[in-house]
């Protein structure tokens, strides 16, 4: 299903940059403790799905993860960083070819796009399947993403040029979240943790709303005026809280799989 980026320049011959700043060590490791942690949970699809984020420093560059490597053999100095012509800056190998061009259009469209997490995790991916709206905002959980979700209905096969990234791009409009119809989901944040904490909880979210309905009884829904109230309560912690999820979770990779992090 993967598909290879072609024409994809040496980093040898692009640009002399300084890509060893604390900030990007650090990024780098939040995002591939990101990879492991999706895979651990069952969140990724072979080497299909991908995860970026914009380099510290560097708005016009992004970190990926490399074409051919699971989730869970990703490693922080194992991170392309790739600028939105397709060029690896940094880095050994290329991104897959869906990736670029989804995570490139969305990086350089879209400025607050800090990380990029898209996956075809099961219980989202199964909502987008369905007619409608895939959210019913009936479980407190799912009320973390009251007003932040958008729905592209047009799905239009596989993401293999620039036109079909900026397509999707603007499918998001103001949301965080979009529910890709027959595909999958991609979520924005603004920092690694937010995007990572965010894909967490919508699979949760999404996985309890599907255990409801296969009762087959109706779904007591919250109403409006409480869902809105409950997102801002939510709000308001959110950044903090994703920044302790993150910190758990490096925490918990260092106890059994450290080399995630070299």
């Amino acid at each position: 299903m993967a598909h290879e980026l072609k024409n994809v320049s040496s980093p040898a011959v692009l640009r002399n940059l300084t890509l060893d700043s604390n900030a990007i060590r650090e990024a780098r490791i939040d995002l591939a403790a990101s990879f492991r942690m999706a895979a651990k949970l069952g969140l990724q699809e072979g080497i299909c799905n991908h995860f970026s984020a914009v380099v510290p420093g560097h708005e016009d560059l992004f970190l990926v993860n490399p074409y051919g490597w699971a989730f869970a053999e990703i490693t922080a100095s194992q991170l392309l960083v790739c600028d939105f012509n397709g060029n690896v800056i940094a880095g050994s190998g290329k991104p897959e070819a869906t990736a670029f061009y989804i995570h490139a259009q969305l990086h350089k469209t879209l400025p607050r796009a800090t990380a990029a997490f898209h996956t075809h995790m099961p219980y989202a991916t199964a909502l987008s399947m369905l007619e409608g709206e895939p959210l019913v905002w009936a479980g407190q959980t799912a009320l973390k993403f009251y007003g932040r979700t958008a729905i592209d209905e047009n799905y239009n096969g596989l993401a293999l040029d620039d036109s079909e990234g900026l397509r999707i791009a603007r499918a998001m409009g103001d949301a965080d979240i979009v529910f890709l119809k027959n595909h999958g989901v991609m979520v924005l944040g603004p920092t690694i943790a937010e995007a990572y904490d965010d894909l967490y909880y919508l699979e949760r979210a999404a996985e309890v709303q599907l255990l409801a309905m296969s009762t087959g009884r109706e779904l007591k829904a919250v109403p409006p005026e409480i869902a809105q109230k409950t997102y801002l309560e939510m709000r308001e912690g959110d950044p903090e809280s994703a920044r302790l999820h993150m910190e758990s979770i490096r925490r918990q990779l260092m106890r059994t799989e450290p080399e995630f992090a070299d």
